[in-house]
């Protein structure tokens, strides 16, 4: 495994209970950073935390699509670590499997409000703090589905779709100030959301993975890592293809 230099650099990763979410964080931990996981599972927080058993990690229970949840935290954070270097922006609901005409309005609204909204209110609390220190690295979590549209899932399609925007607006915004705003567009990987959608879905979205196989949980992280280093000091408002072949642009 590749090192990647974290020695003082601290790290919110939302959605860090499970997944590619405490995969990042470990690899993280293992190159030299501090980790504020964030997730809105209590009980998996508390267990993923006693797990790492580590003095350079810590949990916070937090629900992204609550803006005052996200400002507590994120003062919670800088109080407990004394700064923020990096924010993965990587928690989302995936959502049921049906035609769009069938979807449920509630759980379209529900997928949108917390991989889109809440994604939103993590980079509205936290940019300020790297914009007053002239330092940040921002890595948002999309998906190939967000690139190409998967049918039946259009909630979840949309949602990726308007994180890939989210990232290149901020991106542009942040570019002169020494904060690199970017997004990864994973495709199937074996995480607890993914592999609670039907099966058929499952089926369809890895035979559309030219490599033949689901992403592993760390090369996402490998990806995601580097991005969020200080060595990726130019790109920025950038999508970075995590697909297996899929992508076609």
């Amino acid at each position: 495994m590749n090192q990647y230099d974290f020695k003082d650099r601290v790290a919110i990763v939302t959605g860090g209970g499970q997944g590619i979410g405490r995969t990042v964080t470990e690899r993280i931990l293992a190159s030299g950073g501090k980790v504020s996981i964030w997730d809105r599972d209590a009980a998996l927080l508390e267990k993923t935390v006693n797990e790492i058993g580590s003095e350079r990690v810590e949990g916070r229970a937090v629900d992204i699509g609550d803006l005052a949840s996200v400002e507590t935290a994120t003062a919670g954070t800088i109080g407990h670590f004394g700064k923020i270097d990096i924010l993965i922006n990587n928690a989302a609901i995936v959502g049921p499997n049906m035609p769009t005409w069938e979807y449920p309005p509630q759980a379209f609204m529900d997928v949108l409000h917390v991989g889109l909204t809440g994604t939103f209110h993590c980079c509205r609390a936290v940019v300020p703090h790297m914009i007053e220190r002239g330092y940040g690295r921002i890595v948002n979590v999309s998906s190939i589905a967000g690139k190409e549209g998967n049918p039946n899932a259009v909630a979840y399609s949309s949602m990726k779709a308007g994180v890939i925007a989210l990232t290149k607006s901020l991106g542009k915004e942040v570019a002169a100030k020494n904060i690199a705003v970017n997004a990864v567009t994973p495709a199937v990987a074996k995480t607890a959301g993914a592999m609670g959608q039907s099966p058929d879905h499952i089926a369809y979205i890895l035979g559309k993975i030219p490599r033949g196989r689901m992403l592993e949980l760390s090369e996402a992280a490998s990806m995601i890592c580097f991005l969020a280093t200080e060595e990726n000091s130019f790109t920025t408002g950038a999508v970075f293809d995590l697909s297996g072949g899929r992508a076609t642009y």
